[in-house]
């Protein structure tokens, strides 16, 4: 472990060198860089990250000098690994944040140069118009790295097609203290001597090494002996880091082997009575040669028919009555329609002469097999959300043995598992016999941990037993404890030589699968990170997190997560304020100092989260960062004093009712107090006018809630930033209404206490949340519907004020009651067609998914067609962007997503008051709300004020 000291030196003679990338000890940096997908959890003393090549050169060349000899070294890429494959002590490399670009595409021979942090499904995006594709398909596609797929030789669906990573690799460049060194380049003197070395020690392993490995198709890599060593002659040494896990040096460069995509696609999925059965299918179905077969047992499809994505089944397929069913889903691909549909037929007449079949469905339409897949592809994150203090931990979850094997393979497997007392679900890929199988582990208690240890020392025996692989899918990691005694003395004594041959000094990713001077790390000897608080606990979601890293997807139109998007920065993501508040949480023995350094850091990581809640809705176990920030905000504002930049907020909303009610006499002076009022929070761009207001008849005062009101009365519920801001937005809401034939009347503004709630100032929040429901209770007792028409007041409403216990009537968005009012033929229809384009609030969109749905339903209804784009996060979230502090991210997060569509040729109409707001101030665009664009073409009067 490395003192401040020595990371100081460091980090100044990496300076000093002209590293360009960023050099960090940010202790909430680290805390996130200390977990993967895995149970494990090693904290780094520093974090790198390279700008480039020359950059990964020149930081093994500070690190060479003497004084660094013994600092460890590891390279990381998605942070994705199930079994703390790219976790260590000494300097973590991130691949990710920079090194992540597409250098070259041969379009001719089928072949493409990447950077090792380039995210998978990124590059297959950039190749899609070319027709190529780039094979393994990963389960964490939006967001696991090509140089992570290279280095635990990664796979997934198809495979028994496409191959392993392993299999779609040509090349690759390395970099040394001494240069670079390229597989597709002449060899460099320095390197001459290494590599003798390495092949000296390669051949002398390689008849055992094949001795002792299966001939599978999920065959076994890293440090591949028999491939790097071909028996016609030459030394392939880029074939030994296939699947190395970085213990042989830091990858700059690959050359990935390119598919052509296969335009024909269809899907089978079949429902059997028992995963017992659909077990059985699976050799006999390798006769008509399918591109993959995946299996969902029973455990997994009752968590997906309570969850409501059995839904997405088409109905034959569902079960009923409460029956368990287990589903195969068998996917082909091919270039010729008709023998696409021969494959099919003889497919179906095999399935028929299977018992236990049930039902089957065949999908030939791409957005359906998409959605299909979706379906299955749903179960790890719904294992992952089990209740309870004991969760499905990945540590036997990817064992290959021939196909023809799994179900005694599998019987006594389960039979492990009975006998420690552990549940389970189980899904994978039957064609080549690989199944995920997780079983349900409390890795706080004691015994846990030594189940884990006897189960995984019971499946590793059973995988040989059955001429299989303990390691088919995910890497070794911590789990290569078993690697010596699997590939025998002589071939681990050679793998030994390889890596003192590229690693003499032992620094690339320590305790790692091979090791020369020190053991190994052990399964039940690595630190494991936390499992459990109460839930009771603020913060304990944060202890749920189980680094799944949904969260880091790389698509600018996924909302999930805007801010990480935006920088890459790993700590700027779910995940990693995540790891970052559990780690202030554990922190009891931190000095004064420590305690204030670790705050600090976690303020700023905080501060960059943009509270758009996509974490609290698309997270697999719903990771609610905007609502743990607000619980430390509550704990560290108890014992510190709140600026004043941050007390502004919230005695404006405080007040807001007096302001708008002052408005007349404020309008005047408001450009001075708004200027004012920049100042005070260090901002840029906030509103110049304050809103007049409805005429009185448009308005609905509290009292009076207490008289009749006319049939088809609606009634408005606003927030106090469209109250006092939007004037425009209270017209066109009020105005599509009544185009539509309702009596809209705006209920008098009473604050949610949204700003309170996001500062941790629970106290006036829950004074503010009540004055409101009151108010609201009221107004639903005249009977008429109450509707919201901003998306982040409404979820609010939803999220905040049901966790924190406070019943409020039915309030329904205004696409929801509109919709509803359309399917029972209420809504006029436009004399003349008309087409637009809606960009919905980021909040809405991933709490409520059907809200494009039902926007497009009234749109469609009155006679507008309706597109509705995905996007990504504007880059406003309330105050967000305005601060100064995030103009750099507000912008280029608007440019990612949203910019493109302000040049469109179709009126674009935006639900969020923040997204009109951002749309307005970068470009010269000023989008209306849906309702506005409702009122204006059925003729609505739209002059209210």
């Amino acid at each position: 472990m490395l003192d401040h000291s020595q990371t100081d030196a460091l980090a100044l003679a990496l300076g000093a060198a002209g590293f360009r990338g960023e050099v960090e000890s940010d202790t909430a940096l680290r805390a996130a860089m200390a977990t993967d997908n895995s149970v494990y959890q090693i904290t780094p003393d520093l974090v790198v990250a390279p700008r480039d090549e020359n950059d990964l050169q020149m930081l093994l060349e500070v690190l060479d000098r003497p004084e660094f000899a013994s600092v460890a070294l590891t390279g990381r890429g998605g942070g994705t690994g199930t079994n703390g494959q790219s976790l260590n002590r000494g300097v973590v490399v991130d691949m990710r944040r920079h090194m992540n670009g597409l250098i070259t595409v041969d379009a001719e021979q089928g072949w493409a140069d990447v950077q090792p942090g380039m995210v998978l499904d990124d590059l297959n995006d950039r190749l899609r118009a070319s027709g190529w594709f780039f094979a393994p398909e990963t389960s964490t596609s939006t967001r696991c790295t090509i140089g992570g797929m290279v280095s635990t030789d990664a796979s997934g669906k198809g495979s028994r097609i496409y191959g392993k990573t392993s299999d779609n690799i040509l090349g690759l460049e390395i970099a040394h203290a001494k240069g670079i060194l390229s597989s597709m380049a002449e060899t460099p003197d320095w390197a001459r001597d290494m590599l003798t070395r390495a092949e000296d020690a390669a051949r002398t392993g390689r008849e055992a090494f094949i001795r002792n490995t299966p001939r599978l198709n999920r065959r076994f890599t890293g440090y591949d002996l028999e491939r790097a060593c071909p028996p016609e002659g030459g030394f392939e040494w880029w074939r030994l880091f296939l699947g190395a896990e970085g213990t042989l040096g830091l990858i700059s460069r690959i050359r990935v082997k390119l598919r052509r995509i296969e335009p024909e696609k269809r899907l089978l999925v079949v429902a059997f009575d028992s995963f017992r059965t659909a077990l059985q299918a699976a050799s006999p179905l390798l006769e008509v040669d399918p591109t993959a077969v995946e299996v969902m047992d029973e455990t997994v499809q009752e968590l997906a028919r309570k969850s409501g994505i059995l839904n997405r089944l088409p109905e034959a397929l569902r079960p009923g009555d409460g029956q368990p069913l287990a589903y195969l889903f068998i996917e082909f691909n091919g270039q010729d329609p008709a023998a696409l549909q021969q494959q099919i037929a003889n497919c179906r007449q095999l399935l028929a002469s299977i018992p236990g079949v049930r039902a089957m469905h065949l999908a030939g339409d791409l957005a359906e097999i998409r959605e299909l897949w979706a379906v299955r592809s749903a179960g790890v994150g719904l294992l992952g959300k089990v209740d309870g203090a004991a969760r499905p931990v990945a540590f036997v979850e990817d064992t290959v043995v021939p196909p023809e094997n799994l179900p005694a393979f599998v019987d006594e497997f389960l039979a492990v598992l009975t006998r420690n007392g552990l549940g389970f679900g189980i899904y994978g890929h039957i064609d080549v016999g690989c199944l995920h199988i997780r079983p349900a582990l409390n890795l706080d208690q004691a015994e846990d941990r030594e189940r884990l240890v006897a189960v995984s020392d019971a499946v590793y025996a059973l995988t040989r037993k059955y001429g299989g692989i303990f390691w088919g899918e995910h890497g070794k990691g911590v789990r290569g404890a078993y690697l010596q005694d699997w590939i025998g003395p002589q071939a681990y004594r050679a793998l030994q030589g390889v890596k003192a041959a590229f690693d003499p000094q032992g620094r690339y990713n320590p305790g790692k699968l091979v090791s020369n001077d020190a053991p190994v790390m052990g399964i039940a000897t690595t630190p494991f990170r936390s499992f459990n608080v109460p839930d009771s606990d603020p913060l304990h979601k944060a202890f749920r997190c189980n680094g799944n890293a949904q969260c880091l997807s790389y698509a600018a139109s996924v909302p999930m997560c805007p801010s990480f998007k935006a920088t890459a920065d790993l700590r700027h993501s779910p995940k990693g304020r995540a790891d970052a508040l559990r780690a202030w949480h554990q922190a009891r023995d931190d000095t004064p100092a420590e305690r204030h350094q670790r705050e600090a850091d976690l303020m700023r990581v905080l501060d960059g989260c943009l509270g758009c809640k996509a974490c609290a809705s698309s997270c697999p176990v719903q990771v609610d960062i905007p609502s743990m920030r607000s619980a430390f905000y509550e704990d560290y504002f108890s014992r510190h004093r709140r600026p004043l930049a941050e007390q502004a907020p919230l005695l404006a909303e405080r007040f807001s009712p007096y302001i708008a009610r002052m408005s007349p006499l404020l309008s005047a002076v408001w450009p001075v107090l708004s200027r004012l009022g920049e100042h005070i929070t260090d901002s840029t761009d906030m509103p110049r006018r304050l809103a007049r207001g409805l005429p009185a008849h448009l308005r609905l005062r509290r009292r009076d809630l207490d008289a009749p009101l006319p049939e088809r009365t609606v009634i408005l519920v606003q927030d106090w930033f469209t109250a006092l801001f939007d004037p425009e937005t209270q017209r066109d809401v009020v105005a599509g209404f009544q185009a539509l034939g309702y009596k809209p009347r705006m209920l008098q503004m009473q604050p949610a206490g949204k700003a309170a709630y996001a500062a941790g100032d629970f106290r006036n929040f829950r004074n503010l949340a009540k004055r409101l429901a009151k108010v609201l209770h009221r107004a639903a007792a005249t009977g008429a519907p109450l509707i919201a028409f901003e998306p982040a007041f409404g979820m609010m409403l939803r999220q905040e004020y049901v966790k924190e216990g406070i019943r409020l009537p039915q309030i329904m968005m205004a696409q929801e009651f509109l919709a509803s009012e359309a399917e029972q033929g209420r809504l006029p229809r436009a004399s003349q067609r008309f087409s637009a384009k809606l960009l919905a609030h980021c909040t809405e969109s991933t709490a409520t998914p059907q809200s494009g749905r039902q926007w497009a339903a009234v749109f469609e209804a009155i006679g507008i067609a309706l597109e509705t784009p995905t996007t990504g996060c504007c880059g406003m979230a309330g105050l967000f962007g305005h601060h100064k502090r995030h103009q750099e991210v507000s912008r280029k997060l608007f440019d990612m997503s949203w910019r493109q569509h302000m040049t469109s040729d179709k009126e674009v109409v935006a639900t969020g008051f923040s997204c009109r707001c951002q749309s307005e101030r970068l470009s010269d665009q000023s989008p209306r709300h849906p309702l506005g664009l409702i009122a204006r073409v059925l003729g609505g009067n739209e002059d209210l004020v």
